[in-house]
């Protein structure tokens, strides 16, 4: 296949070659680019999008950190006989996040403390989210993870953050249901979100957005500067081929033409071109090589008549 178009475009004229050279590094250029640039934008909408949800997750432990500290300990004697859910500061903390999403530049993200042993079943960790807190158990120094997950709903971005229990406060609802709030017992029972200990990792702040919406902005910026850049190559493009039809390939062309008169004999065709480029110099070694040509043909012609005068001078004499 290689051979046949080798062959083919060596056929070509060079205005054609030139033509198709630059296309070629046209496209090539646009491919590189566009693949170059999409994974810029991706990241950087990544990004953009991670900075909203890092905002969110650190106002979230605010929140988390204000109820413990100042809610709960206000409330603490109403707790013996009352279960007040305002007092868990993951519940404070997902009840705050939906009124945050009912602004519309948060409507699409999602918040869940996933929970490998959680006392309301509603921030159980489902498979994915279980396997996220195992490697947060696994290596205490990972801060973060970050990535997609596919879900019946549509793929999604997510962060995740590790929730330990560095809190003493916290093992008194969840340590023994002996020293549980009765009321909590009452409510939820002693199956679940019991046998916590003192820095321990028991879940993860889970903060995800459709991967729709992180690639939406991406998409719109990659096709506005992909068509500034496609612009900016075909008017280049245009441009050079232009000028190396005009400035090489016709030169040559018409050098060639006067070149091909010459050699049919027609010593009066010219060919003018002014330039201090290689074509310049080219034309100038053609004016050279016809003036010596032209003398070349004069010197033949005098040696010719010459012979041809003595040949008929010699024949006179014997008459």
């Amino acid at each position: 296949m290689a051979l046949p178009f080798a062959s083919s475009f060596r056929d070509l004229d060079l205005a054609r070659k030139f033509s198709l050279l630059l296309f070629l590094v046209f496209l090539g250029g646009i491919i590189v680019s566009g693949v170059a640039l999409s994974t810029i934008l991706n990241r950087n909408a990544q990004d953009v999008i991670s900075s909203k949800a890092l905002m969110m997750m650190e106002t979230m432990n605010s929140v988390r950190h204000y109820t413990n500290n100042q809610v709960r300990p206000e409330l603490e004697g109403r707790l013996v006989s009352e279960f007040l859910p305002e007092t868990v500061p993951a519940y404070s903390a997902r009840e705050v996040f939906e009124k945050l999403r009912e602004s519309r530049t948060y409507s699409d993200f999602f918040y869940k403390e996933a929970t490998l042993n959680p006392t309301n079943l509603r921030d159980k960790a489902d498979g994915f989210e279980a396997q996220i807190v195992d490697r947060f158990r696994q290596d205490a120094n990972l801060p973060e993870v970050r990535g997609f997950r596919d879900t019946p709903s549509g793929e999604l971005f997510y962060i995740a953050r590790p929730i330990a229990i560095t809190a003493a406060s916290c093992l008194q609802c969840h340590s023994t249901p002996d020293v549980a709030p009765v009321s909590m017992i009452e409510r939820y029972g002693t199956a679940n979100g019991f046998g916590w200990k003192l820095n321990e990792i028991v879940g993860a702040q889970i903060i995800s957005v459709p991967a729709q919406q992180v690639l939406k902005n991406s998409r719109q910026a990659f096709f506005l500067i992909m068509g500034t850049i496609t612009g900016i190559f075909a008017l280049a493009t245009l441009l050079v081929n232009l000028w190396l039809r005009r400035y090489v390939a016709r030169p040559l062309k018409r050098m060639a033409q006067a070149a091909e008169a010459v050699s049919t004999g027609d010593l009066d065709a010219e060919f003018e071109w002014n330039s201090k480029d290689e074509v310049g110099s080219l034309a100038e070694a053609f004016r050279r090589m016809k003036t010596s040509l032209v003398m070349a043909m004069k010197r033949l012609d005098r040696y010719r008549i010459s012979k041809r005068t003595m040949n008929t001078e010699g024949r006179s004499s014997e008459f």
